[in-house]
């Protein structure tokens, strides 16, 4: 016997989704008539699954690798919101973008999930079934949004608060794309300089039989040394990149290389401000959108990308199931403590003694300011938390961006500097024999 999903309204106007098992549509819809609903939509639920699993009305998939870009899920969620505020059903909104979108992951989930949605499914259920489109903050927000009857509120906000984090993550990747560019430009030119260019001096000066001074003898050991090992110039490098890596596969070495960066010279502060505005704003946001605050910690832990802040999300969850506020825990646990891997990393990056000295003396430092505790106090104590969140998060935003500014005005100087003096360098201890020969056969 087929089942049948039916959509009706009851007798007081609201909307009723159910199913039921019938002979024929003509006895299903009697028997939904008979329970006192107006039938709006009815179909055979089977028949739906059926051509799900086929591809839904018969539209290819293309081969998606990897899941769906920042700015694509921003401009969909943007579009979509638009679509619901003019008052188009969320179907027909949903195909109308899925026809939008180039083949690839966010189209096929976008299928999947009108698939889903013919076959009774809610919207968050939906695209819960497609993790890889949509994570756990889009598909609780979008549920808080069904259960309030808000969804195109709900919607807004999401893309605001994603347009927010993708400009953010673009001031911090536009930061750093400079110096890496001229770092890597330098690296090449002087490594082809010391190949190519020293080792036809070098010659000359054996031919004459030139004493070369001591900053000369130091550049043919490097010329030398880059000659017989230039594979360890990339080497070097990527290897020291995998020990990271491999080291972050285990609980200890991911805190220890988190502890890290949050705390490392120039670049620690921009990371951890960057981190606080995200997981402020994440918290702010699912608040003001109706999920628990449970839950809604658990999202933001997920979504903060850091290990130290996991841990601090996961204590604060903890204390309120007994009974505490945030704002307590969080300035409990904020604080930092000794790592053995922490300190590991940083005599290995920073220099022996040194790292080791910087970091006793930045290790106890919190990475929430007392600002931000005061802040989520007060909203916690006026009911207005979310509304303190998003103030944290803007301060923050924009102390990101300030120090955004400040490294790139501080990078120039610090790039032209050490150019400055790699090239001085060389033609320095270039030029000292070559003047030595010089004077030699003038006389």
């Amino acid at each position: 016997m087929p089942t049948y999903q039916f959509e009706a309204l009851d007798r007081t106007g609201n909307e009723i989704r159910d199913v039921l098992e019938a002979a024929s549509e003509e006895e299903a819809q009697v028997t939904i008539q008979k329970m006192g609903y107006f039938i709006t939509k009815i179909s055979v639920k089977k028949a739906k699954k059926a051509a799900a699993k086929k591809g839904g009305d018969g539209r290819k998939r293309a081969m998606a690798i990897g899941g769906v870009k920042p700015k694509q899920l921003t401009t969909f969620t943007r579009q979509l919101s638009i679509l619901q505020d003019a008052g188009l059903p969320i179907l027909r909104s949903l195909k109308i973008l899925e026809q939008q979108q180039v083949p690839g992951r966010l189209k096929n989930s976008l299928m999947d999930v009108c698939d889903e949605i013919e076959a009774g499914s809610t919207l968050s259920e939906a695209m819960a079934k497609s993790p890889k489109a949509f994570d756990r903050l889009y598909v609780n927000m979008i549920k808080a949004g069904e259960a309030g009857g808000a969804l195109e509120t709900i919607l807004k906000r999401l893309a605001e608060f994603q347009e927010r984090s993708l400009s953010l993550r673009r001031k911090i990747k536009g930061a750093l794309i400079y110096p890496i560019v001229v770092v890597l430009v330098a690296v090449l030119i002087l490594t082809f300089i010391m190949i190519a260019i020293v080792p036809k001096f070098i010659a000359i000066f054996d031919d004459f039989g030139v004493d070369l001074p001591p900053m000369t003898v130091l550049l043919v050991n490097i010329s030398y040394a880059c000659v017989h090992y230039w594979w360890a110039i990339p080497g070097i490098p990527i290897s020291i990149w995998l020990m990271v890596k491999l080291l972050r596969k285990f609980k200890a070495g991911r805190m220890g290389w988190d502890l890290f960066t949050l705390k490392m010279p120039i670049f620690g502060q921009l990371i951890e401000k960057s981190i606080l505005a995200r997981t402020t704003r994440t918290l702010g946001t699912l608040v003001s959108s109706g999920v628990p605050i449970l839950e809604g910690l658990n999202i933001t832990r997920e979504t903060a990308g850091n290990a130290m802040f996991e841990q601090m999300f996961t204590k604060i969850g903890e204390q309120i199931r007994e009974g505490e506020s945030i704002a307590k825990p969080m300035k409990e646990f904020s604080k930092c403590k000794f790592h053995p891997l922490a300190a590991f990393f940083w005599t290995f990056f920073i220099g022996g003694p040194i790292g080791i000295l910087m970091y006793v003396f930045r290790m106890n430092q919190t990475i929430v300011d007392d600002l931000t505790v005061n802040m989520v106090d007060v909203g916690e104590e006026t009911g207005e938390l979310d509304t303190m969140l998003y103030k944290v998060a803007d301060t923050y935003d924009e102390e990101v961006e300030v120090l955004t500014e400040t490294l790139m005005s501080l990078m120039e100087p610090l790039l032209i500097i050490f150019l400055g003096g790699a090239v001085g360098f060389i033609v320095i201890a270039l030029f000292l024999p070559l003047v030595k020969l010089i004077t030699a056969l003038s006389g």
